[in-house]
């Protein structure tokens, strides 16, 4: 009977024993997995992005539909959208780190990470913390939080398949670097007028009003001659697609008040069949070195780029290059030019 008694004291240990082994791998086992499953394998499923950097910015991507916009609605760089998305698609295991570098790194990430909070059908799933770039620079130094999991205290490398360079780039939450850029983006059916306003060079002035099929052209009020309608319509399409440069990284808040109250060198104001207005000021940008304008002349302005205030109040860069075609009037209606100052006539 003792015999039996402890035999089955032994099975039962055994049992027990083995129970535990059993439940400390599987916990092992998915706690291994867990903490290096960065991927998201729906992108579809992903709804709203959070992302927050080392300098206090946070930027919130939200899907509407098949497009993405900020928090409140407004337009962001699709494409710029599109590039995160392959990142958690496309996310894969580069390498473990040694135990002696995990205090290291979480050090460095403690001090300094881009936090990336990934959404899915409306539900926080998990978030990603990346940190410095792997020696190669083709991978990065992230950890892995999960609703389920919690969060990782292992950093890890991670990398993009398929892909050199590191994954940080991508994960930006400056506003400026996800503002579109377009400011037109019209047919010629849609605009209703063009008003062009050179506040130092009225004889630069032209307007084009809308009435059904046809348009009216006139400088400062007058009848331009000679115009050719086919002209106007070439000008008008100009208007198909039209992008500021770069947002503003160099003026702080007290120089761009100073420059919108000084005189700009063009205000364009186009309205839209659909009462829709956008008006333009643009101001020019002082060069130490004299450069030709478009008329020949010297003057000490950069003739590549300008400031210009979009209707919101946001100053932004443009290039002439793009602009020139919507502002000199002359060059699609000579006719202008009858009351231009000799000096330009001839230069033109």
């Amino acid at each position: 009977m003792k015999k039996i008694i402890t035999l089955l004291s032994l099975v039962v240990v055994l049992v027990i024993l083995g129970w535990f082994a059993v439940d400390l791998t599987r916990k092992d086992g998915v706690s291994d997995s867990e903490y290096i499953e960065f991927a998201v394998k729906d992108t579809n499923s992903v709804s709203k992005i959070i992302i927050s950097d080392a300098f206090s910015n946070t930027f919130t991507l939200v899907r509407k539909g098949n497009e993405w916009t900020d928090q409140n609605g407004g337009c962001i760089m699709q494409s710029s959208a599109h590039y995160i998305l392959e990142a958690l698609g496309n996310i894969s295991l580069k390498g473990y780190l040694s135990d002696k570098s995990h205090k290291q790194f979480i050090k460095l990430m403690s001090a300094s990470h881009t936090k990336v909070e990934i959404f899915q059908d409306g539900e926080w799933t998990k978030t990603w913390y990346i940190g410095p770039s792997s020696q190669d620079h083709n991978g990065q130094i992230m950890l892995l939080e999960t609703a389920d999991g919690g969060k990782s205290s292992n950093p890890v490398m991670m990398q993009i398949k398929g892909m050199t360079g590191i994954i940080e780039p991508r994960f930006f939450a400056d506003p400026r670097k996800w503002a579109c850029t377009n400011i037109f983006e019209l047919e010629m059916e849609q605009i209703a007028s063009v008003d062009v306003k050179y506040p130092n060079e009225s004889y630069r002035n032209f307007h084009i009003s809308a009435a059904g099929n046809r348009f009216k052209l006139t400088q400062n009020g007058k009848k331009i001659p000679g115009v050719d309608t086919l002209n106007i319509y070439r000008y008008l399409q100009g208007y198909k697609k039209i992008h500021f440069e770069l947002a503003n990284y160099e003026l702080s808040k007290k120089q761009c008040d100073s420059l919108k109250r000084s005189s700009p060198f063009c205000v364009l104001t186009v309205k839209e069949k659909q009462e829709t207005s956008t008006k333009l000021r643009m101001f020019k940008i002082t060069s130490k070195e004299g450069q030709r304008n478009e008329f020949g002349q010297m003057e000490n302005m950069d003739m590549n780029k300008f400031w210009c205030q979009l209707p919101n109040g946001e100053l932004v860069k443009c290039q002439y290059f793009v602009f020139n075609p919507l502002l000199m009037g002359h060059v699609f209606f000579p006719g202008m030019e009858l009351i231009f100052p000799k000096e330009l006539k001839s230069a033109s």
